[in-house]
C-alpha cells in the first residue's frame, strides 16, 4: 500500500486533532429556524453545501496545491472572498487548526508552511491550507480534492447526528448516497480557477450567518 495512501487517510481520519467538529457549516441554524425539518430537506441542505464548496472553495485548494509559492495570495484573496464574517471566521479557525495539527504530524516542509502562515499573519483558510499541507506532502491533487468534499459531506453529517437531525446509521446511508454526487462536484469545479470560484447558495451563507445570533448553540458555526 502506497504511504501516500495511508498519509491521507490520516489527514481524513475524525482523530485529526483539526477542529472541524467545532463547526455544523450553518446546519444548527437552519434546523432551528426550520429550514431543515426532515430527511429530504438534510439532504438538500448537504447537496447544496457540497456544491458550494466545490464552486467557491474548491478551485483555490486545486490552486495551493499546484502552486506553493502563491499561498499567501491565494489566501488573501480567499479571505476577500468569504464576506460573511461567521464563514470565513469558521474557514480561518478550521484552517489554522489543520495546520497545527500536520504540522505536528508531519515536521518539514509543513511545519515551514505553518511557520510562514504564522509569520506573514495571513488567515490560513482550510482549503488553502488543504492545498497547502497535501502539496507539500507530495499527495495527488485529485485525493486532496476529494479529502475537502470529504470533509465538508462528513463534518455536516456529524452536525447532523449531533443535532438530532439524523441517526447515526441514516447519516452513513446519507454520505454513502452522496459519494456519486462529490464526484460529479469534483468532475464540474476541480478545472475551475480561483478567478471563477463563486458563491452558489446564498441562503447557505445566511443560515450560516445567522449562528452567532442563536439563543442557544452546540456549534461556533
Amino acid at each position: 500500500m502506497p504511504v501516500s495512501d495511508l498519509t491521507l487517510w490520516q489527514l481524513a481520519d475524525s482523530a485529526f486533532p483539526a477542529g472541524g467538529f467545532a463547526h455544523s457549516g450553518g446546519l444548527e441554524a437552519a434546523v432551528q429556524l426550520g429550514r431543515v425539518r426532515d430527511a429530504p430537506s438534510l439532504r438538500g441542505f448537504v447537496e447544496a453545501s457540497l456544491w458550494q464548496a466545490g464552486h467557491l472553495t474548491l478551485p483555490f485548494l486545486v490552486a495551493a496545491h499546484r502552486a506553493p509559492a502563491s499561498f499567501g495570495e491565494l489566501d488573501l484573496r480567499l479571505d476577500a472572498q468569504l464576506t460573511g464574517a461567521v464563514a470565513n471566521r469558521a474557514s480561518r479557525d478550521q484552517g489554522q487548526g489543520f495546520l497545527r495539527a500536520a504540522s505536528a504530524a508531519f515536521p518539514g516542509p509543513v511545519a515551514e508552511l505553518a511557520e510562514r502562515v504564522r509569520r506573514a499573519g495571513l488567515p490560513g483558510h482550510l482549503p488553502v491550507a488543504l492545498g497547502g499541507v497535501t502539496g507539500a506532502l507530495g499527495l495527488a491533487e485529485a485525493g486532496a480534492a476529494r479529502l475537502h468534499l470529504h470533509l465538508t459531506l462528513r463534518g455536516l453529517l456529524s452536525a447532523a447526528v449531533r443535532l438530532g437531525a439524523a441517526g447515526p446509521l441514516e447519516a452513513q446511508a446519507l454520505q454513502a448516497a452522496l459519494a456519486a454526487l462529490a464526484e460529479e462536484v469534483l468532475a464540474a469545479c476541480g478545472p475551475l480557477p480561483p478567478a471563477e470560484a463563486a458563491l452558489t447558495s446564498p441562503l447557505l451563507e445566511l443560515l450560516q450567518a445567522q449562528s452567532d445570533h442563536l439563543y442557544s448553540r452546540l456549534f461556533r458555526s
